[in-house]
């Protein structure tokens, strides 16, 4: 074989290909990571504004009021032994005049349910359930606790997935507001009055609100009650709490705060019950269901020609926890960027369409460009770089500008966000543990940044090859409990 010739072969085919795009990926690293600092300020500006009127927010009198708007809290529940009382339990103390918490039981092969029935003292009860939205998995019983007085419905069904879970929920569900939590997290005792302050406020146009997730990891819980806010020690989750931070408490509040924010977290969302009904709940064929739902709704609402908004809370309300592994954080993150593709996929149309307004002309292509292709652009940018360097067709300078574009800007946006957090909530105290989130946001790209860009093109490559999606496991540790215990959860294999 001549080797020499195969290497002058890969040679022009660099050099070939780095004269198309050296230019080009500089400039989309610029702009995305100039973005990322719009929205910062963005969602900093929202932040002043609501410290400003935060004590004039009447939420003693919300809490209180007997004119406040009740909410049913649906709990997707699929082998969640781990944390379903705890988390149960959290929901059950919430600070709210009028709620009922829902836990929808997708077929568990766990003892979740004997669980549940041992802490609450389930009965049975007969409870025709309507057919507002469609389903697919039977009901099998309906639970309640014996004493009459506790506001908590457990629905047993046949396994069809969370969505369809949810959707059986929707149809349980009395009060004119959804939420739907996720059963492994813990709510901030004033969370409901928090998301549920827009639809106080401008009770004819908000639809939908969303919340702020962080991590629970290594935060320690007391009967279903997180007291104390702690930095857990594994690195892979310690980057996760940056990252969390960086996309909810400042990407999506700087999108709610431009007024096109197209995806609310599926772990902790708020919705009008009527809407739901209109467009039919969520579709349990979806990967991405939080964002696919939330653009039906954009779209439904748009065409209808109705005054509307979707609006993110900044304030922290629920708590998750994420995973500690590779393994799981890898199904998690092909899951998440297999539904961003198949949901901008199916809502291709309303791009550039003058007729859905900002989502349309803006959000839905910054997500094309800058959420889906940033995985793609990144790992072919590094092998350009790396590649070309030893063979003489990228030159020092540029590679150096390109680790600066892409890396070195990145790290200052997300500096800037752990600032702007620290200033504005202060939820780590402990000196150690924020020395620990600054050095997790340098250590996110060395490795886990490219590992993440991977998973994802591998969600996206499976779902354009038609691969199922089926359940996997993941080991959950539980808030209160130890050893840790597998769990089911919705896994690309």
């Amino acid at each position: 074989m001549n080797w020499t010739g195969l290497l002058e072969g890969v040679r022009q085919v660099i050099s070939a290909i780095m004269h198309l795009v050296a230019i080009p990926v500089l400039i989309y690293f610029l702009v995305i990571n100039t973005s990322l600092l719009v929205l910062i300020g963005l969602a900093a500006a929202e932040f002043s504004r609501q410290r400003r009127i935060e004590e004039y927010a009447g939420r003693e009198e919300t809490v209180s009021s007997r004119l406040a708007l009740g909410v049913s809290v649906i709990l997707p529940s699929y082998n969640e032994e781990a944390v379903i009382v705890t988390s149960v339990k959290a929901m059950l103390a919430l600070h709210y005049s009028l709620y009922e918490i829902i836990v929808v039981d997708d077929g568990s092969t766990d003892g979740m349910f004997d669980r549940l029935q041992s802490a609450f003292d389930l009965v049975p009860i007969h409870l025709e359930v309507p057919s507002d939205v469609p389903t697919r998995g039977a009901v099998v019983d309906v639970h309640i606790p014996k004493d009459g007085r506790t506001r908590l419905v457990v629905v047993r069904k046949e396994n069809s997935g969370k969505s369809d879970a949810i959707n059986v929920g929707i149809n349980v569900a009395v009060e004119p507001l959804v939420v739907f939590v996720d059963a492994d997290s813990i709510l901030d005792p004033d969370s409901l009055v928090v998301v549920t302050k827009p639809f106080a406020d401008d009770p004819t146009r908000v639809v939908a609100t969303g919340g702020v997730i962080r991590a629970a990891n290594g935060c320690k819980v007391v009967d279903g009650r997180l007291v104390e806010v702690n930095l857990a020690k594994p690195w892979i989750v310690r980057i996760q709490v940056v990252e969390y931070l960086r996309a909810f408490l400042f990407g999506r509040m700087g999108w709610s705060r431009f007024g096109a924010l197209i995806l609310i977290s599926g772990a902790f969302g708020m919705v009008r019950r009527d809407v739901l009904v209109e467009v039919g709940g969520l579709n349990p064929d979806s990967i991405g269901e939080d964002f696919e739902l939330v653009m039906r709704i954009h779209r439904h609402m748009l065409e209808k020609g109705r005054d509307y908004r979707v609006q993110f809370v900044a304030e922290p309300v629920s708590w998750t926890e994420v995973p500690v592994t590779a393994k799981v954080l890898r199904s998690q993150r092909k899951r998440w960027h297999r539904g961003l593709w198949e949901t901008l996929w199916k809502y291709r149309g309303m791009m550039f369409n003058p007729r859905y307004g900002k989502v349309g002309m803006v959000a839905i292509p910054y997500h094309w460009v800058f959420e889906l292709m940033a995985p793609l652009v990144e790992l072919v940018g590094l092998i350009l770089v790396f590649l070309g360097l030893p063979l003489g067709v990228v030159n020092l300078p540029y590679a150096l500008m390109f680790m600066a574009a892409a890396y070195g800007y990145a790290i200052l946006v997300t500096l800037l966000a752990m600032a702007v957090e620290e200033l504005t909530f202060h939820k780590y105290t402990r000196w150690r543990d924020l020395g620990a989130i600054i050095l997790a946001s340098l250590l996110e790209n060395v490795g886990y940044r490219q590992a993440t860009a991977w998973w994802r093109l591998e969600g996206w490559w499976a779902s354009l090859r038609g691969k199922k999606q089926v359940w996997g496991t993941m080991t959950r540790q539980g808030f209160d409990q130890d050893p840790p215990i597998v769990s089911a959860v919705s896994a690309d294999d």
